[in-house]
């Protein structure tokens, strides 16, 4: 039966191997040729379950066998083994694979094949030098055959010596590949690769007794059982299998469906306990529980690749480009089924088990904004379970919370206002003056909740949402026009003035005088909801990176009915009100004679203007300028010298954590020299 021949590869046959077998990861090979060895005998079974096979089928176990010393490793099956015919057809002539015909065959008797023998048992020569097959097929009379190939398309095909049903692989590995003769890496990839796999696996050493070997794989994972048939320490030991280091999960969702397509799995919510340990990669992917790949973003919507847990299709392409992968029905189909069925175990449990959702909502939180702000149907499911929750920890469904809310919080232009604060210690004040209006202060903590509250902007009708420190409480609900002081343009610059100076540089500044009250914080910071919102975005990736560049703005509301700030004008009028009427006086005179030459030359062209009038407008636009920036000076003079003003000043920046280093220790020694 001696046989030596080229194996048959061509132009024709050889593109499916480089398609679906052009591996970059080596290590590739074991998983390909254990799975082979399972999938020979689940064919075995399939034989015997429809009667074509009446023997005894024995003890089905693959074997995996390695021998350090000879540098070779030896994958053993009970399975269907091979005639020199099959071997010559599936292993010698590349482009076929026994797999699709004998599915067809015996498909009613056979749920699923794993690979394809013949194309997946190529992946060996990846890693050795030389690889001998011995085989025995289960047909009755069948002669033992033995194949060997160094690497290059000539083979050697003879009678073997193969005394029991199935087929022994052995492989000799490359001096570049030695990395697998050491137990430790062989048994990492098994517990990789073929942790779940449907038969028994046992791995051990070459010539080794069976007591020196060990079963390496669980045959029956969760995944393929019924619910029904599953407690929920089942599913948490399930968990602990695969992450023995994380903390125990919220809770898990069951897939299992078996039509338009086949998917069964587990997933876990877990927690997040801090916002930047947020872990992605944790879903295992199986093919009929042959491990895949644990990078699923292609498969299930990004959001969702912050689960935990595994699923299991055969429908999915594997070994193709992603680009296939995000195109394929298949596996929209998927994604789709998957989105569904998470939306509506977080919808169950939001409905019938309301505070246990709540107990988990902070864990819940950043995973659902997640969805929200990136899957359209995820995110018109999650409104009917997404919470609110306020300062006070109590949650609200965004539809109570709008009734809770709406009578107190509906200003002037019939626009409800979500108020919200992200830090409740930083931003007490700010919170303990809205409640004192009768105000409800929502907490949004999550790093995305600069994000989401543009998208609850878009989603919740007629509302506006808005920092509790956005600006003086009055103005982020504004009922009807506020009261302004009168103050006139050059009272307001020269308060700014004033202010500025005792303010840290590098940072922008818009100062206004507000009426707050008597009992009213003299100083209050606060910073633009639409600026601060962007910069946050900005910072987080979101586009918008003009904005991160931007200096820092904030709003400083002088409040001038506050009797320190009172104390404080009163000085300043004793201080600089004779200086400061001259430069008034001086501005008003220069001011009459630039408008002059503006009425003067109001109809003309720029180029009919007399070249005296120019300049004399030029020379009177410096004059003022040289007034207000004397002006300017004098309001920055009496500024300095006045510690009141410097005092409520560094309170204001104290109670906006803006107070630092040597203006930090400034205030402590002034605070301790007024006392």
């Amino acid at each position: 039966m001696a046989q030596t021949g080229k194996i048959g590869v061509t132009a024709e046959n050889i593109f499916p191997v480089i398609k679906k077998f052009l591996y970059s990861d080596h290590e590739i090979f074991l998983r390909e040729l254990v799975a082979n060895a399972v999938d020979a005998t689940q064919k075995m079974k399939a034989l015997a379950g429809c009667g074509d096979f009446k023997g005894e089928l024995g003890d089905l176990t693959v074997r995996v066998a390695l021998d350090p010393e000879n540098k070779t490793l030896t994958i053993t099956d009970r399975g269907i083994g091979m005639t020199a015919e099959e071997v010559d057809k599936y292993i010698n002539q590349i482009a076929f694979s026994s797999a699709g015909e004998f599915l067809e065959k015996y498909k009613d008797q056979l749920g699923s094949i794993i690979g394809h023998f013949g194309l997946g048992f190529y992946s060996s020569f990846m890693v050795s030098k030389k690889v001998v097959i011995n085989t025995l097929s289960w047909r009755e009379g069948a002669q033992a055959v033995r194949w060997e190939c160094d690497g290059d398309p000539e083979y050697t095909l003879t009678e073997g010596t193969h005394s029991q049903r199935g087929t022994e692989i052995t492989l000799y590995l490359d001096d570049d590949a030695m990395e697998f003769a050491e137990e430790a890496r062989i048994k990492t990839l098994l517990n990789k690769y073929c942790k779940f796999m449907p038969i028994p696996i046992a791995y051990g050493k070459a010539g080794a007794e069976d007591k020196d070997t060990r079963i390496i794989n669980a045959t029956d994972p969760i995944w393929t059982k019924k619910p029904t048939d599953l407690t929920e320490e089942d599913y948490l030991n399930f968990y602990r299998e695969l992450y023995p280091m994380q903390d125990e999960p919220l809770f898990h969702i069951h897939l299992n469906v078996d039509y338009p397509f086949n998917l069964t799995g587990v997933l876990y919510f877990p927690k997040i306990k801090e916002q930047m340990e947020i872990q992605r990669n944790k879903i295992q992917l199986f093919c009929n529980q042959v491990f895949v790949t644990d990078s699923v973003e292609n498969i299930v919507p990004e959001f969702l690749t912050l689960l935990h847990g595994v699923i299991d299709s055969p429908d999915i392409p594997l070994n193709v480009s992603r680009s296939y992968l995000q195109s394929d029905s298949n596996v929209k189909k998927i994604s789709t089924y998957i989105t569904k069925k998470v939306a509506d175990r977080l919808e169950e449990i939001f409905k019938n088990d309301r505070s246990n959702f709540e107990s988990k909502w902070d864990n819940l939180k950043l995973f659902i904004e997640f969805g929200m702000l990136s899957d359209e149907k995820f995110c018109e499911r999650a409104e009917k379970f997404a919470l609110l929750k306020n300062t006070e920890g109590k949650f609200f469904s965004y539809e109570d919370y709008r009734k809770a809310i709406e009578t107190e919080q509906t200003d002037k232009n019939k626009k409800v206002v979500y108020l919200y604060a992200t830090d409740v210690e930083e931003q007490y004040a700010y919170i303990e003056t809205a409640k004192n209006k009768g105000y409800d202060v929502l907490l949004f903590d999550c790093q995305l909740d600069s994000h989401f509250v543009g998208l609850l902007e878009q989603r919740i009708p007629d509302s506006t949402f808005a920092r509790v420190d956005a600006d003086v409480i009055d103005k982020l609900i504004c009922k009807e026009d506020l009261n302004r002081p009168e103050f006139t343009a050059e009272e307001t610059t020269d308060l700014s003035s004033m202010f500025e100076s005792a303010l840290p540089t590098g940072n922008h500044y818009y100062v206004t005088a507000e009426n707050l009250g008597e009992t009213g914080q003299p100083i209050l910071i606060t910073q633009s909801e639409f600026m601060r919102r962007y910069r946050e975005m900005s910072a987080m990736g979101g586009g918008m990176n003009f904005y991160g560049e931007m200096p820092a703005s904030y709003n400083i509301a002088i409040n001038v009915e506050n009797p320190l700030i009172q104390r404080i004008l009163k000085a300043q009028k004793e201080a600089t009100g004779s200086k400061a009427e001259a430069f008034s006086q001086e501005a008003h005179t220069l001011h009459t004679a630039l408008d002059a030459i503006m009425e003067a030359n109001k109809d003309k062209k720029a180029e009919d203007i007399s070249t005296s009038d120019r300049d004399e407008q030029e020379r009177i636009e410096k004059e003022l300028d040289r007034v207000r920036e004397a002006r300017k000076a004098l309001m920055v003079e009496f500024a300095n010298s006045n510690e009141l003003l410097h005092q409520v000043t560094d309170l204001a920046l104290l109670a906006n954590n803006m107070l630092k280093g040597k203006s930090l220790n400034e205030f402590i020694k002034r605070s301790i020299s007024l006392l």
